[in-house]
């Protein structure tokens, strides 16, 4: 009786029934999305991967009117009179298609209103952070839980940590880019090595290569050897973030002596050369614009920085925020005066040269 009266009420409701047609073809839509995202992620944004990843390329941008299209936080995207912000993340991987774990470097460029120099902030890789899935944890954690296993998902690993870094900072996050070692081996060697200078000798822990205090130029697999570098080092981790702040010092004077961003066919084999290394989130910049306009910068010469944390509180090694230093910090990032803050922490400075 009882299923009877069930199918009577199910017969009845049947025409109430919204048709499937049009959530279907929602479905359809937000899958191809997904895709034709996946795809600008990987090849269609390397050319303001590499320009953002330079920190030249990006303040060129001088549009006559707001860029159409979401930021990558959800807000609009930045008008010209905005500062903008650039999320690198470094994974140390070394196939075309290796197997991504963690983002141990986190670099975020900052490009002022005033278009007057890149800042370069590294976040540290044992900063405490509330990852969403995972709880409070490192922050290089969250590329691992976003990109998932056992295949990782690389554009998934940047979304996440690009939420966490968002919420961090405070500031909105216009583009980003995730370099393997791979790829920047490949970069480095394009525009014939980079010159780093480092202020004490090291020595590789995975090749015993000897790396002299000074400024030496370093082919594709002598950087990646560097910048792998964290055990033996007296900051450790710190230390590794001040050497990839000093290489890419060293790969925007670089491709600056090489004149590479006016020069069509220079820019082509440099865009070319990561390969698979390097994967990009444009969220739908004009790359064309970006590609057109020369970099508008007052110097390229960038200025070294790193969030100031404190002493770990428990024994999983999790570094706080500077409950003083952090919080004006990431209010001067803010508020873009990074220069002022600049001018009363000289001592916070990391030197590039």
């Amino acid at each position: 009786m009882i299923e009877d009266d069930l199918r009577a009420a199910f017969v009845r409701h049947e025409p109430l029934t919204p048709s499937t047609g049009p959530l279907r073809a929602s479905i359809d839509r937000l899958a191809a999305t997904r895709r034709r995202r996946r795809q600008r992620f990987q090849a269609a944004g390397v050319t303001l991967a590499l320009l953002a990843a330079l920190g030249v390329g990006v303040p060129q941008l001088r549009p006559d009117r707001p860029v159409d299209g979401p930021s990558l936080s959800g807000q609009p995207a930045g008008t010209p009179s905005e500062a903008l912000n650039v999320l690198l993340l470094g994974v140390d991987g070394f196939g075309e298609q290796p197997s991504y774990r963690l983002a141990d470097s986190v670099l975020l460029v900052h490009i002022p209103a005033d278009r007057s120099r890149p800042y370069l902030i590294s976040l540290p890789r044992d900063l405490g952070v509330s990852i969403p899935g995972r709880g409070v944890d490192k922050l290089n954690s969250a590329f691992f839980t976003g990109a998932g296993e056992p295949r990782p998902d690389l554009d998934a690993g940047y979304d996440l940590t690009r939420r966490v870094v968002a919420d961090l900072t405070g500031v909105r996050v216009d583009a980003g880019a995730v370099l393997t070692f791979a790829g920047l081996r490949r970069i480095t060697d394009a525009v014939d090595g980079v010159q780093v200078c480092l202020p004490k000798e090291v020595e590789s822990w995975h090749t015993r290569r000897t790396f002299p205090a000074g400024c030496q130029r370093l082919d594709g697999a002598a950087s990646v050897d560097l910048l792998r570098q964290r055990r033996d080092l007296p900051d450790g981790a710190f230390d590794r973030d001040r050497n990839a702040q000093r290489y890419v010092a060293g790969l925007i004077r670089a491709v600056s002596a090489k004149d590479v961003l006016s020069n069509p066919v220079r820019l082509a084999g440099l865009l070319s050369a990561p390969g698979k290394g390097l994967a990009v989130d444009d969220d739908g910049l004009p790359l064309t614009r970006l590609v057109a306009v020369l970099p508008e910068l007052d110097s390229v010469e960038p200025v070294g920085l790193s969030l100031p944390v404190g002493e770990p509180v428990d024994d999983r090694t999790l570094l706080p925020l500077d409950p003083k230093l952090g919080k004006a910090f990431l209010a001067a990032l803010a508020e873009d005066r990074l220069a002022q803050w600049v001018a009363q922490h000289p001592e916070r400075v990391n030197p590039v040269r």
